[in-house]
């Protein structure tokens, strides 16, 4: 079995993943799945909303809408037609570091998924008039989710924990930014980012790894490589306290975060575990506590926020507008009591395991291992077995989750946002000491 921070793989599981990187920088990877009939595949670009200066928020993902509005050899209707006559999934999203489209379909099908998929990201045309019509498809999702207090107060947070940085900015981009997007500069990101060197093609299921390779050389032979992403500076920590009175909703909404580790920090297994035991499941305490044993909240829970060189952990919670103090004071304790004291062997073992299942047990689709080699290649340059995983799971120590308690749950790193209806609601630096 493997050391953690080992880059050996151990004889067990030399299996199924394979990787080739082509002669324009298009790297594909593909791991065999021989019990199931499917294949998942996709195209990540290493480029998020992270890469868009100011002027340019939201752009990543309104070009990932463009994508299916048209290309050269397809209206969007016959992309829709296309992807349905193979009974073929079709998706994409854009994230804060990474945009992928992805298809599953039947084995017998991989040569057309390749080419469908191909087609959107090789050439849209983006119409202008097409630009105009999505401009206000967008704006609506914006608008729901400044109608979504849950996910309202974690957009407020991470703008104003990483403010002036692009990891603060949200990822649809705002009203503004967005009205002011035109073909010109769709097509100017467009030739900078979607560069077969920017891009991963993952494959997983029923495949036979050469024949990936030969489909996908065929379809993306002519894609110019271009250049890398750029990387950027990494993001400065704000640990403010931020209050926005909405009286029109019912709940306050709370988000309190501090400081985590980075993707591919060697502790991160045991913020993963310190996270599970805080707020990650039905057994958790802020579960048990908050909602189980006082009736405070419906929703709490913690959740961890990583990317290549920061992160957050954040805890949310909604609550009636008399108990927003009392739950920020009851999460506050659970923060202090896990500096404080060891974490006992039972609830050890319960967070090893359950964080080894969700883990492990999120891993048995092909769309989810399609995305695992995919993110395994983008941070870390190779693949990550999962007898490696759960084998780093299992080596942390109750001493280790309680060092990392002990280093990011101070007073003066800690930073909170509250929406709802304050009436006169003031949390000050003085009360979150911990």
């Amino acid at each position: 079995m493997t050391k953690r921070g080992s880059t050996t793989i151990s004889d067990q599981v030399m299996t199924d993943v394979r990787k080739e990187v082509l002669p324009n920088g298009l790297t594909v990877l593909t791991e065999a799945m021989p019990h199931v009939r499917s294949i998942s595949m996709g195209i990540w670009l290493r480029t998020g909303s992270r890469q868009e200066r100011p002027e340019e928020n939201g752009i990543t993902h309104f070009l990932e809408h463009m994508l299916f509005k048209g290309t050269k050899k397809r209206s969007a209707e016959e992309i829709a037609h296309a992807a349905d006559s193979i009974g073929g999934h079709l998706d994409a999203y854009t994230a804060k570091e990474c945009t992928s489209f992805s298809m599953k379909v039947l084995d017998e099908h991989l040569p057309r998924a390749v080419e469908i998929v191909s087609d959107l990201i090789k050439n849209p045309l983006l119409k202008a008039g097409d630009i105009v019509k999505e401009q206000q498809v967008v704006q609506e999702e914006i608008k729901m989710v400044e109608d979504q207090p849950d996910d309202l107060v974690h957009e407020i947070f991470t703008q104003t924990y990483w403010r002036g940085h692009a990891l603060g900015r949200p990822i649809l981009g705002t009203r503004h930014t967005v009205g002011s997007f035109n073909r010109p500069r769709l097509g100017g990101y467009f030739r900078r980012h979607y560069t077969s060197s920017n891009m991963i093609l993952a494959a997983a299921g029923h495949l036979e790894h050469g024949r990936v390779v030969e489909i996908v050389a065929r379809e993306f032979a002519d894609m110019p490589a271009g250049k890398p992403a750029r990387k950027g500076p990494p993001p400065v920590a704000h640990p403010h306290i931020t209050h926005r009175h909405k009286k029109t909703l019912e709940q306050v909404h709370i988000c309190l975060g501090m400081p985590a580790y980075p993707q591919t920090h060697e502790r991160r297994f045991a913020c993963h575990i310190l996270n599970t035991v805080l707020g990650g499941g039905m057994s958790s305490r802020l579960f048990q506590n908050i909602r189980e044993k006082r009736g405070l909240a419906y929703a709490v829970f913690s959740g961890l926020n990583s990317f290549r060189d920061a992160g957050y952990m954040g805890v949310y919670a909604g609550t009636a507008p008399s108990n927003a103090r009392k739950v920020v004071d009851l999460i506050l304790a659970e923060l202090c009591e896990l500096k404080a004291n060891p974490i006992g062997e039972e609830e050890m073992r319960r967070a090893k395991d359950y964080l080894k299942g969700s883990l492990l047990l999120g891993l048995e689709s092909t769309p989810s291992r399609m995305a695992h080699l995919a993110r395994q290649q983008m941070y870390f340059g190779r693949w990550y077995s999962l007898d490696e995983i759960a084998h780093n799971v299992e080596v942390v120590t109750v001493e280790e989750v309680r060092e990392v308690a002990r280093e990011f749950f101070s007073t003066d790193r800690l930073a909170l946002t509250i929406l709802g209806p304050l009436n006169g609601l003031k949390i000050r630096r003085a009360d979150l000491a911990c």
